[in-house]
């Protein structure tokens, strides 16, 4: 039962993401040091930096338990 719910959640979160990856498709520019700048779609752009916040978290999280051993 505990699997159907979690399935049913994941599936769920598939959705709302996809609706609104399609609802902010407007590009962004993204600027850099020198005038360098990227143009990305706007959810692209926030996907990228969930990742990177959430990997950094991760590190943070597994230095944080190992040191305390």
């Amino acid at each position: 039962m505990m699997n159907l719910i979690t399935w049913l959640l994941r599936i769920a979160v598939f959705v709302l993401l996809a609706v609104f990856a399609s609802k902010n498709s407007q590009p962004v520019t993204l600027q850099y040091y020198l005038d360098q700048s990227i143009d990305l779609p706007f959810s692209v752009a926030l996907l990228i930096f969930f990742a990177l916040g959430a990997l950094i978290t991760a590190l943070f999280v597994r230095c944080r338990c190992h040191s305390s051993e």
